[in-house]
């Protein structure tokens, strides 16, 4: 059954339309037993998302699409997305949002210092965001020894709960990406996990 890991509410402000009953009332119609919501470096949908969910009988994932810092261009991080597996992962996904915002915002994003992680790792599932993680920007620059040394330190951070994402959603680069992940990751035995960029219902919400 596939469950939704990737979806951004209108609590993300310019990057999501999602609203909380409606997301849960789908994920119910559709008989999905779980959904994810991963809005852009905050939780602020959290509690009303978890209260929702589990009136409608769905199971709730807490997580958030994280800015990861990139030393050689600042103002453009990566991206992975965090998902808590216990409380101790939501109390460390907290520490990290809330100090992103208050030691290291750069251009208007909070950016988390990979430094950190080593400190807040655990409790945390990590996925890297497909096309806009470190791994992925490697891979497209044909740079395969550095995306290899990419996963080996995040698998070593999160060991058992690394994952490399995969999505098919018509985007730039998507499918040479997709090419080079599935042969990379079975060279590195990784895991794979399928995701979709959801930020709105309805085909017809795409314009907005």
């Amino acid at each position: 059954m596939f469950v939704h890991l990737h979806c951004h509410t209108e609590y993300s402000l310019v990057d999501g339309l999602l609203r909380i009953d409606d997301l849960v009332a789908a994920t119910k119609q559709m008989g999905m037993p779980a959904v994810a919501i991963t809005d852009q470096a905050n939780l602020f949908a959290m509690v009303k998302f978890y209260k929702a969910a589990l009136a409608a009988g769905v199971k709730p994932i807490i997580g958030s699409d994280i800015y990861i810092e990139n030393s050689q261009q600042p103002d453009q991080p990566f991206k992975a997305i965090f998902l808590c597996q216990n409380i101790q992962g939501y109390k460390n996904l907290t520490k990290l949002i809330s100090k992103s915002y208050l030691e290291n915002q750069i251009s208007g994003k909070a950016v988390v210092q990979k430094s950190w992680l080593q400190q807040y790792s655990a409790g945390l599932i990590v996925v890297a965001n497909a096309r806009e993680s470190d791994i992925a920007k490697a891979l497209l620059a044909d740079q395969e020894s550095i995306a290899a040394k990419l996963a080996a330190h995040w698998s070593a951070l999160f060991v058992d709960r690394f994952y490399l994402g995969i999505t098919r959603t018509g985007k730039n680069d998507e499918e040479e990406y997709n090419t080079s992940v599935l042969k990379f990751s079975a060279q590195h035995h990784l895991p794979l996990v399928a995701l979709n960029d959801v930020c709105f219902m309805q085909a017809d919400d795409y314009e907005a």
